[in-house]
């Protein structure tokens, strides 16, 4: 009897072992990703039996079901309001944004395991993991990431509106975006992690890293990660087995010459993260390294994040706050950036020897790389970005209730607004849309406009009682005047929200305007002159008897006030306002 009872205990034990194990690790050749289903039965698994794990539902995504938050709290609070009050840290860390690219799914359910387990939950570091974000990419498994190694089936790159999640954060076209800019805007992260795999060239490092480009963040911040936080997150790294190196951007020619670092513009995760003043960083493991080896080396990269952020969650929570009182002082805001290619570092690069030689598909010359010529070498790292346009705020901004997707994620973000509590006439400067670019293809289900040329115009103009003003003394000033500025390489203008401005409304007959626009010029010699000179300058227009009544209208009092007139308005003095 007593061997009986043995046994089964010892049975036991073994099940309730093999039941902590993820599907990854229970995987023969440490060659799987958890499917949907497995991911949130583990989770909900090990929440069961952990007082200080808690699992949170925000919203639902474009596939119609909720993202998922795993939540770790050493002293068991869950409360986000409470944890800002204990001047603990929040660390976000987002998984499966590509579900093919899934090495932060697994690493994070081993993670979040060993933390409990091993009771080595941070004191003063809250531990928030996104558990799958796109769903809907996750339960599309298939192969179609063919350029890399491994799992042997995974998500796919697109959600269930064919987005790339990874391009949504200012748009905001998916649900899934909404929910998890809930999930930020709630939880109010200093530090965030998105977890990813790369493209492009082969080398030795099985992860590199991208950060927060320091010429784009926050000076107070960039000073702390450029010059404590990332080296220490390289120095841990290359300690725990996994050496880094900046990610390379180098699609499909050899890094020898020198790499880039990624600029994220508002976008991205972590562009959009920057303009809340959270330290942000991608890891980005290499595609053709063994599955196995890029799951452990995302879980290495985790445990030195927390464990930094332990260290030095004080300095951490001073620094976010220096940084927000900043930014709402703050008078100029860079609106776009580009690669300062004079100005660069070096850095010690270890790759392999690149050649070319005929292709068995096309018989023409191929690039590859030869794995049994590893070379360590100086390499030019161009990490400096110039600002190439700029905009200084206004004291407020005025934006018409009309455009109400902008209110909806105005008040996503926590942005303070007020309302105005009746009909008025303000004096403030509004712009005219001069001239931008706008490509022949979509982008993301957009025609991204770009090269915004803005006249801007003091005038009078009535505003309606309920339209939003958003004074710019807040510490999210920087997401406020990056959206707004239509100059902005990610602005709402850039991003179509405000394309119907773009088209007028009314028009003329050219055969009854004749007579009035003749009528127009005997009685306004100054229109006269002005279209005089205009056709000394320009011979089509003199040539053109519809280009000529074109002019004319479009300088009469007839003309269409509000055609490429942007509707949100800058009042740029101080100025009482009845507000609601």
């Amino acid at each position: 009897m007593k061997k009986v009872v043995l046994a089964l205990l010892i049975c036991l034990f073994f099940c309730c072992a093999k039941a902590q194990l993820t599907p990854f690790e229970l995987s023969k050749d440490k060659n799987y990703t958890a499917t949907y289903a497995e991911i949130m039965a583990y989770y909900k698994k090990l929440a069961g039996q952990n007082a200080q794990m808690k699992l949170f539902n925000y919203g639902t995504t474009d596939i119609g079901k909720p993202l998922t938050l795993v939540v770790l709290s050493c002293d068991k609070v869950f409360d986000p309001v409470l944890i800002k009050k204990q001047n603990k840290r929040v660390l976000l860390i987002n998984n499966g944004i590509h579900p093919g690219e899934p090495e932060g799914i697994d690493a994070s359910m081993m993670f979040a395991r060993n933390l409990l387990k091993k009771n080595a939950l941070p004191k003063n570091v809250v531990i928030c993991m996104v558990a799958v974000y796109n769903i809907d990419g996750c339960l599309n498994r298939g192969v179609s990431r063919i350029n890399q190694n491994g799992p042997g089936s995974y998500g796919f790159r697109g959600n269930y509106r064919n987005l790339d999640l990874n391009r949504d954060f200012i748009k905001a076209d998916s649900r899934n975006t909404l929910a998890l800019e809930q999930i930020i805007n709630t939880w109010k992260p200093e530090i965030f992690l998105d977890n990813h795999t790369s493209d492009g060239a082969d080398y030795q490092y099985v992860m590199t890293l991208i950060e927060t480009q320091k010429d784009k963040q926050n000076s107070i911040l960039a000073a702390y990660t450029s010059k404590i936080l990332s080296p220490e997150l390289y120095k841990r790294m290359k300690k725990s087995g996994y050496e880094m190196t900046p990610y390379v951007e180098s699609e499909e020619a050899s890094p020898d010459s020198g790499i880039v670092s990624f600029l994220e513009t508002p976008r991205f995760a972590t562009g959009y993260t920057a303009q809340h003043n959270i330290i942000s960083y991608i890891t980005e493991t290499h595609m053709l390294k063994p599955f196995d080896k890029r799951v452990y080396a995302t879980y290495d990269f985790m445990q030195a994040l927390v464990d930094i952020n332990e260290r030095d969650a004080k300095l951490i929570g001073e620094l976010k706050q220096k940084a927000d009182e900043q930014v709402m002082q703050q008078q100029t805001f860079a609106l776009n950036w580009a690669v300062d290619l004079k100005n660069y570092d070096t850095l010690n690069f270890k790759g392999y020897t690149a050649g070319y030689k005929p292709s068995d598909v096309s018989g023409l010359s191929r690039l590859y790389y030869d794995r049994s010529k590893p070379y360590t070498k100086k390499i030019k790292y161009f990490d400096n970005y110039k600002v190439t346009a700029t905009a200084d705020k206004p004291i407020a901004y005025v934006i018409p209730q009309a455009w109400g997707k902008i209110i909806e994620l105005y008040n996503l973000n926590n942005i303070a607004m007020h309302q105005l509590a009746h009909d008025t006439t303000l004096n403030l400067q509004m712009y005219y849309i001069a001239d931008y670019k706008t490509p022949s293809r979509p982008f993301e289900g957009h025609y991204l406009h770009s090269d915004a040329k803005l006249n801007p115009v003091s005038m009078k103009v009535k505003f309606y009682t309920g339209d939003y003003i958003v004074y710019t003394n807040q510490p999210l000033n920087r997401y406020i005047v990056e959206t707004l500025e239509p100059q902005g390489v990610d602005s709402f203008f850039a991003w179509n929200f405000f394309d119907s401005i773009l088209g007028a409304k009314e028009g003329f007959s050219n055969y009854v305007f004749e007579e009035v626009a003749a009528d127009l010029l005997k009685k306004d010699p100054e229109l006269k002159k002005k279209l005089d000179d205009e056709k000394l300058k320009d011979p089509k227009l003199a040539n053109s008897a519809q280009a000529q009544l074109t002019f004319v209208y479009r300088n009469s009092p007839y003309f269409e006030k509000t055609y490429l007139r942007y509707p949100v308005g800058r009042i740029l003095t101080t100025t009482k306002l009845d507000l609601k």
